[in-house]
């Protein structure tokens, strides 16, 4: 990733607190997909916005951290990824998991998944495991399930929080994954970088 020119996330903000789950078994395949991958590695611009959104976080919340799950991703990683939602059609799968003949945009180290964590790594409260795939993890449905008692107002809060840092450092989210922000269109970011492989 590094000959890519791809960035080691913490050699520019050492405050950013990372914990690959594809480098654990704490994910939905139940394996370690990564191998000896445990840093996150993004490219430039993404790092530097990750480091604006660290920086708008700790302004207003000190005690808070943002907590790294998943950076930039091989291709190979992506097929491991796809090939273990076997029971779930394509249309399906792709609302999880980008398909590895397009890329996603983790594969071209542009989207990262993360939540908010205290200083010593404990991870804030969200409503729902990190990759879980279900409505309950929809931003587009918080109101709603609010409402229907499905989650709390601190997990809305505590998403929220996420969500407003990661905006102020200029990622988008999505509708699917609360955990899950671009720094760039996958448009944008095939025109400008090579998929890591």
């Amino acid at each position: 990733m590094q000959k890519q020119g791809l960035v080691d996330v913490q050699k520019v903000d050492a405050t950013i607190l990372v914990d690959l789950k594809y480098s654990t078994t704490d994910n939905f395949v139940g394996k370690d997909v990564y191998g000896d991958l445990t840093r996150a590695y993004l490219q430039p611009v993404a790092t530097q916005k990750l480091a604006r959104a660290s920086r708008a976080l700790q302004a207003k919340y000190p005690n808070l951290r943002l907590l790294v799950y998943d950076a930039a991703r091989p291709r190979a990683a992506q097929w491991n990824l796809w090939n273990a939602l076997p029971n779930l059609s394509e249309s399906e799968r792709r609302k999880y998991v980008a398909d590895p003949r397009q890329g996603s945009i983790h594969n071209y180290g542009c989207a990262v998944d993360l939540t908010v964590a205290t200083k010593d790594g404990k991870p804030l409260d969200m409503g729902t495991k990190y990759d879980y795939f279900g409505e309950l993890a929809y931003p587009s449905e918080e109101a709603r399930l609010l409402k229907a008692g499905k989650l709390t107002k601190q997990q809305i809060d505590n998403r929220r929080i996420l969500r407003t840092a990661m905006h102020e450092g200029g990622f988008s989210h999505i509708e699917y994954e609360w955990w899950h922000f671009n720094a760039l269109a996958r448009s944008k970011a095939k025109m400008m970088f090579r998929i890591v492989d």
